[in-house]
């Protein structure tokens, strides 16, 4: 493993830009005493943690939202575990492995501020979501369940499966555009009130369509007190944005350790509050887990556990830069080309400018362009014209749109290519490049 101590030893001289090699030998720390606002914009600290990614010179990569690429140190780590894998085989699995699960459980609960008992491992994201879908037992003929047109389009397929497994009421609910803090808790508020069959409310804390961060407590709290229970898919926001389960305040949710966390891909949790435990069944009547243990609630069967196996080297990268300069990193990226076209008459900006509502990602539309093949074409456009990837998006209420991610190794200039691409193109009202 690679340990927290040679991590940091000489990051001060890193920090301080005194390396020039493709690849940076050791991680940089973020200094102390330094406000992370401040530290966003020392583009030769960050210029440090970008040598700790091998990224593709080909072309500017701004679609980090699918999955995020493993810093160099995890990469490495990786590579170990999977041989290590290899070479061992079962007696690894039978023997190793399950001490070393529950560290790794053990690590992920002190960073949410939760404990070992309410986290249970996954493949991913979108497994925990369908284990805690469809393990809810709480419904009854006639409830409803909620969910609103920017959250997860598997979650959405989980909740639709319901109508025929549980006999529930579907309610689909819109987030206007453009979205505003205000107007996404009028609209929770409203649609609650106007439902009051509802039981169910699946919550995107940041949804993968626009990136819009939702105020997750508040609105848990409004269902609350009509005994609606909340699903949290909380998949894009960990590593992201700073914060824990107790901010969020909620039963259940949902996470990703191969997105913002840089773990291999194939590793994900699910969270459920302990007293709250006996609410989703025990997935499959697996007998593997006494149903007092929430890991009886998954059963992935024989699987790659060497992500798992990582995850200390990816969390140990985390904690060294600190999620605070993350987030603050990641908006810095986000407002830096955002700010230099908000100008640009014919370009909808769908992710909103307050704070505590958005992350690096952010989505685009050229007024007049909300088809699918609309902004395929702009994507297509902005790889092939000018070897920058992004990724068209849709389910908006406003129509389809092209989503932008930029990641811990972009750099301003990465994000004034884009921002100069972007101008280009709505000047030319968009017409694909010849």
């Amino acid at each position: 493993m690679l340990s927290r101590r040679r991590m940091v030893a000489g990051l001060g001289a890193l920090a301080a830009g005194a390396t020039t090699r493709p690849l940076a030998a050791e991680v940089p720390a973020a200094p102390h005493g330094v406000p992370p606002e401040r530290l966003a914009r020392d583009e030769r600290f960050w210029a440090g943690v970008a040598r700790q990614f091998r990224v593709s010179p080909d072309f500017v990569n701004l679609e980090n939202g699918y999955y995020g690429i493993m810093p160099e140190p995890v990469r490495r780590a990786y590579h170990r575990h999977v041989d290590q894998l290899n070479e061992r085989g079962s007696h690894l699995l039978r023997t190793a492995y399950k001490p070393r699960a529950d560290e790794v459980r053990d690590r992920i609960a002190r960073l949410l501020g939760v404990t070992r008992n309410e986290i249970a491992l996954t493949r991913g994201g979108t497994e925990a979501l369908q284990n805690l879908i469809s393990g809810y037992r709480l419904l009854r003929p006639d409830d409803g369940v909620m969910y609103a047109d920017l959250d997860y389009h598997s979650g959405q397929y989980a909740m639709n499966w319901l109508r025929s497994r549980r006999g529930v009421q579907i309610v689909r609910i819109v987030i206007p555009e453009p979205a505003t803090h205000q107007a996404v808790l009028e609209t929770y508020e409203r649609a609650l009130r106007e439902h009051p069959k509802v039981k169910l409310l699946l919550l995107s804390h940041m949804n993968n369509r626009t990136g819009l961060v939702t105020p997750v407590r508040q609105i848990v709290s409004m269902a609350r007190e009509r005994r609606v229970d909340v699903i949290v898919d909380a998949a894009h926001s960990w590593g992201q944005l700073d914060f824990t389960l107790p901010d969020l305040d909620a039963d259940f949710a949902v996470f990703s350790m191969h997105k913002w966390m840089g773990v291999p891909l194939g590793a994900g949790f699910l969270y459920i509050r302990e007293h709250r435990l006996a609410d989703i069944d025990v997935f499959c009547a697996d007998e593997t887990f006494p149903a007092t243990d929430i890991r009886s609630r998954v059963h992935s069967g024989t699987m790659n556990v060497a992500p798992f196996l990582t995850a200390d080297a990816a969390l140990d990268f985390h904690d060294t830069l600190g999620a605070q300069a993350k987030q603050a990193r990641l908006r810095y990226l986000r407002d830096r080309w955002v700010h230099q076209v908000r100008d640009i008459g014919n370009l909808e900006i769908l992710t909103p400018e307050e704070p505590d509502m958005y992350g690096a990602i952010t989505a685009f539309r050229v007024r007049g362009h909300t088809s699918e093949a609309d902004n395929t074409a702009i994507a297509d456009d902005l790889m092939n014209r000018y070897k920058i990837f992004t990724v068209a998006r849709k389910g908006m209420i406003g129509g389809d749109a092209v989503r932008v991610t930029p990641a811990l190794f972009t750099s301003i200039e990465d994000v004034d290519r884009f921002a100069s691409a972007l101008r280009d193109i709505c000047g030319r009202g968009h017409r694909p490049a010849a």
